[in-house]
């Protein structure tokens, strides 16, 4: 009775229903190494931790913020494109604070998606872009993301009809769940795609600064995306922020514009103390972001080793702190996750993704290397039984 039709459409979020099985897990007494939320352990750093208390102790911080964050960290941010990605921006009309990637991405279609306009989503994929698609009332048409394709949509297979209709496509790389990365040829044929039938590119890379070898690309740096492309970024996962609650997106100012307008109708900015943090998290970058990857990198190669040994098959990515594992010979994701839950180990069962995410099951490394090998062994004695 009290339940609207958009929200029956709706799953139950997936990071929700996997607390409450852990929960139970913990009360038979079972010790839990949760790999299943991609919610860093690493604390973050002093420096940030400095400006939020020096910034929330000025009286001028404590009063609403501006709707799409102060200038000077939006030009913060502009600055820090440049010198990652070569894509100059306009700090002005560009760039826009938000309340983490995730209240970006949801409210985006809600400025640009009309009434049974088609969005393109990738499956396995975050849930929120089908979630905001159902709430903008939106028609989701859902791309294939297979091995066989290195989990690439793609493109050349999406109805003509269903294309004719298209008004937006979430992208997502270095991907989650998968931990896929993009070539920049692809990002190149996504542009020109989304150029020749008018729509609108979202582009998802919270993850791109946790990699080891080839910098990801921005989207925003093919010819051309600057007139159809919108680009999200995280300081969650870059500078072990999650809880803070701060990101960015950056791109055509059409389209920045419709998601400030939105904005301005459902919160009130960025608390300011925490804008100043963020300030201070990208002075701190090269320092950070390079500390975090030789941390996940070791941990990446404990797991590795471990799972080496239980004959799983792990995706062989370059970037996420994710390890996206297929599943063996007759296990649905569910039920290895299940397997591991009974063992102690929280795992997030592909098919929480999507249908096409069914048969992999993803590990979050966001536990200390020593938990990581405990983690293995019960894996091992969970797959036993």
């Amino acid at each position: 009775m009290y339940v609207s039709e958009k929200l029956k459409k709706l799953p139950p979020y997936l990071f929700a229903e996997l607390d409450k099985k852990k929960e139970e897990v913990k009360k038979r007494g079972i010790d839990v190494i949760s790999l299943g939320i991609g919610d860093p352990d690493i604390p973050t750093p002093k420096e940030i931790i400095d400006a939020l208390y020096e910034s929330a102790l000025d009286p001028s911080n404590h009063r609403y913020p501006s709707y799409e964050g102060m200038f000077i960290l939006r030009e913060k941010f502009a600055e820090w494109f440049k010198k990652r990605f070569g894509v100059k921006l306009d700090p002005e009309k560009e760039v826009i604070t938000l309340i983490g990637s995730k209240e970006g991405i949801a409210h985006l279609p809600l400025g640009v998606i009309n009434k049974e306009e088609y969005v393109l989503i990738p499956d396995p994929g975050y849930p929120v872009y089908y979630a905001s698609t159902i709430f903008a009332d939106g028609y989701p048409y859902f791309m294939p993301l297979l091995k066989n394709n290195n989990f690439l949509p793609d493109l050349s297979s999406i109805p003509g009809e269903v294309v004719k209709k298209t008004k937006l496509m979430f992208i997502n790389y270095p991907n989650n769940p998968t931990s896929a990365t993009a070539p920049l040829s692809f990002l190149k044929e996504v542009v020109q795609f989304a150029l020749k039938h008018g729509i609108i590119i979202a582009s998802d890379a919270a993850y791109s600064e946790i990699f080891w070898n080839e910098k990801p690309h921005s989207i925003l740096e093919v010819e051309g995306a600057m007139e159809c492309a919108i680009e999200f970024h995280s300081l969650s996962k870059t500078f072990n922020m999650t809880g803070w609650r701060i990101g960015f997106a950056v791109g055509n100012r059409e389209i920045v514009n419709s998601l400030l307008k939105v904005k301005t109708n459902v919160d009130s900015g960025v608390f300011q103390a925490i804008q100043y943090a963020g300030i201070k998290a990208i002075e701190i970058y090269d320092k950070v972001s390079r500390q975090n990857r030789e941390i996940y990198k070791k941990r990446r190669e404990t797991f590795l080793k471990g799972v080496e040994k239980i004959g799983l098959k792990p995706y062989p990515s370059d970037a996420t702190f994710y390890v996206w594992i297929e599943c063996p010979k007759g296990l649905s994701s569910m039920k290895m996750a299940e397997k591991c839950l009974e063992k102690g180990v929280v795992t997030t069962p592909g098919i929480g993704f999507g249908k096409y995410g069914d048969g992999f099951v993803r590990v979050a490394l966001t536990v200390p290397e020593e938990r990581i090998e405990e983690a293995c062994k019960r894996m091992k004695e969970a797959l036993k039984s």
